[in-house]
């Protein structure tokens, strides 16, 4: 089952002044935890990606919010250069991020699909700011999620008709943020997962076919102007190497 684990957050303590502040105040775009109405756009080894997100009201005055929607792979034939690349839509990512501004403590529901092997995930998990130290400031999280697919291979070998869930996974991570200066950051994010339970065929191979694994993900960053930035982004795991991993540049602006 292809994991992708494509990573943003929310969280960082030197963002709970700007969110109490009136929403048309230009947010700190290289907090991976800011929370501001976005657009984005990047050209990927696999076709171009887009994203909006769209912050929301929590209905609390110490919660704030945002709704993240991603779409990748488009064009991935004519403009990537990945062998089993095509022009359609390759994946969907939806995230709904929440944080409380008093105790640096928020949650992200998190849903992938992909289109290519009709599978995908939700997850559910915690995150918690903690204590910048000189230029680095972590962001730790775990959480549950659930598996699954159309037409799930089953533990005797027959195809199971139609969608069903293999099973459940946990993960357990950190978003990082290393300030180089004002306008040029560093991000690494590992993030393990593992399954937890469901079929044999899932708790052994449900991983890139293992039962566990440590994926990767590195960003540079550099900020134009406070509401816009271009990033690149490298993915890959334990169970491949750097070079075979998904590598994009993308460009964000804050609306």
């Amino acid at each position: 089952m292809k994991t992708s684990v494509t990573i943003a957050a929310m969280l960082a303590t030197t963002s709970f002044v700007s969110w109490a502040s009136e929403a048309e105040e230009v947010q700190d775009m290289s907090d991976p935890l800011a929370v501001y109405t976005q657009l984005g756009a990047g050209i990927t080894d696999r076709g171009l990606n887009f994203k909006m997100g769209q912050t929301f009201d929590t209905g609390s005055d110490t919660t704030m919010g945002m709704n993240v929607f991603e779409i990748k792979g488009a064009m991935g034939e004519t403009l990537g250069f990945r062998d089993n690349a095509n022009d359609s839509v390759d994946s969907l990512r939806f995230r709904r991020l929440q944080a409380d501004m008093t105790n640096g403590r928020g949650s992200q529901f998190d849903a992938n699909y992909d289109f290519n092997n009709e599978a995908g995930s939700f997850s559910y998990s915690f995150i918690q700011a903690l204590p910048k130290l000189g230029p680095v400031q972590f962001y730790p999280l775990a959480g549950l999620g659930v598996a699954f697919g159309n037409n799930v291979e089953g533990d005797n070998g027959e195809v199971i008709s139609g969608y069903s869930v293999p099973g459940t996974f946990g993960l357990v991570g950190t978003y990082t943020k290393i300030e180089i200066t004002d306008k040029i950051w560093l991000n690494y994010n590992p993030m393990w997962m593992t399954t937890l339970s469901g079929s044999k065929a899932y708790t052994e191979h449900g991983f890139q076919g293992e039962s566990s694994v440590l994926a990767h993900e590195v960003a540079a960053s550099y900020q134009f102007t406070p509401r816009f930035n271009v990033r690149y982004f490298a993915n890959w795991t334990e169970h491949g190497n750097f070079k075979d991993g998904e590598h994009r540049i993308e460009f964000n602006y804050q609306i």
